[in-house]
């Protein structure tokens, strides 16, 4: 697995502190490894959050709890480990 080296979350600043707020997850106190290597570019990271939140929240067919599983079963058959 190859690694890339992000800024420590404690150090972002600018537009990176303005994302940290709507990207950590309040019950482990840490945004996620793979939003974190956004951190090397911000609009990335912000462009990711959008379409995330797009997708998860964007109809009112599915309860959340169903697009998780979907996503969940998408990233097996693709075997994606996220």
């Amino acid at each position: 697995m190859a690694w890339i080296e992000t800024p420590r979350e404690d150090t972002w600043d600018g537009d990176l502190a303005d994302l940290y707020a709507q990207l950590v997850d309040r019950d482990h106190d840490r945004v996620d490894n793979i939003m974190q290597i956004h951190a090397l570019n911000p609009r990335a990271m912000a462009a990711h959050h959008a379409l995330y939140i797009s997708a998860m929240a964007g109809t009112k067919n599915l309860r959340k709890v169903d697009r998780e599983m979907i996503a969940l079963v998408v990233s097996t058959v693709n075997e994606c480990h996220y």
